[in-house]
């Protein structure tokens, strides 16, 4: 890999024409989209929360009994907010890469690879952020939570959509086909989704399993977002503020290394 990839980000305001741009393209399908993603963890929250909640009763959360339906959603929302922006960094951001080589097109006008990634990032953030918004809207309704922390968690919620569109990025900078992106969903996305505490609390893992999932990114946004669902400050905010911000960072850096070798610039 050429060491002339590793040089600092040349970003300017040109990210956001190509951000407006997806944005545009997108305005036609919103609702469908809108429908394709929500559904899925709503699912997962009828079913396990109503259902398996239903024998479960409550759980043990920070030394209290709280009910399963709570616990359930606030670790979904999280798991949500990473299936949405990863599946938008990976298929859609690849789409628009390789398959319809719109990124070439892009950078024919005077705008950098550097400002198309950090623009797809947030794109795929922002995408997320609508997503679990969606999703915050209706367990509202249903009345799982009312409260008013729940604006910090819908940030926080944002800020894991920017992190898991950067990691998304690196997978999506080495595909050579949407094949490849089994292994991120199989090896990455899927043991996190069982390791963070999404569905069970992490006390329930072996001792090394529970020391390596506190610093998965996915456990910072539960245990951020989880006591904020409950109208509590989380008992260790800075930290995981810091795993997330330190994941992003070395995240979108390596994507665009990457995507800079992909592309020979």
């Amino acid at each position: 890999m050429s060491s002339g990839n590793w040089r600092a980000p040349d970003l300017s305001r040109r990210w956001w024409p190509v951000f407006l741009r997806n944005l545009l393209v997108w305005r036609k399908l919103a609702i469908p989209s809108l429908v394709g993603n929500i559904a899925e963890p709503l699912m997962w929250l009828v079913a396990f929360g109503y259902g398996m909640g239903a024998l479960v009763g409550q759980v043990r959360f920070e030394g209290r009994e709280v009910p399963y339906i709570v616990f359930l959603a606030s670790g979904s929302i999280c798991m949500s907010a990473m299936n949405a922006a990863s599946f938008e960094a990976l298929y859609s951001a690849f789409s628009r890469m390789h398959v319809q080589r719109t990124w070439d097109g892009i950078m024919n006008a005077p705008v950098s690879l550097d400002n198309i990634v950090l623009a797809e990032t947030l794109w795929a953030a922002f995408k997320s952020f609508f997503t679990v918004t969606a999703i915050l809207c209706v367990m509202l309704a249903l009345g799982i939570s009312h409260s008013p922390k729940l604006l910090v968690a819908w940030l926080v919620l944002l800020g894991a959509g920017v992190t898991f569109s950067s990691i998304a990025l690196i997978f999506n900078a080495l595909a050579r086909s949407y094949d490849f992106f089994t292994y991120y969903f199989t090896l990455l996305l899927t043991p996190m989704m069982f390791l963070s505490g999404v569905f069970f609390p992490r006390e329930q893992l072996p001792g090394p399993v529970r020391a390596v999932s506190e610093w998965l990114p996915l456990t910072s946004a539960v245990e951020l977002v989880r006591p904020l669902f409950l109208d509590q400050w989380p008992a260790h905010p800075l930290r995981h503020v810091l795993v997330l911000l330190a994941t992003t960072i070395v995240a979108y850096l390596v994507a665009l290394v990457l995507t800079r070798r992909r592309f020979g610039v």
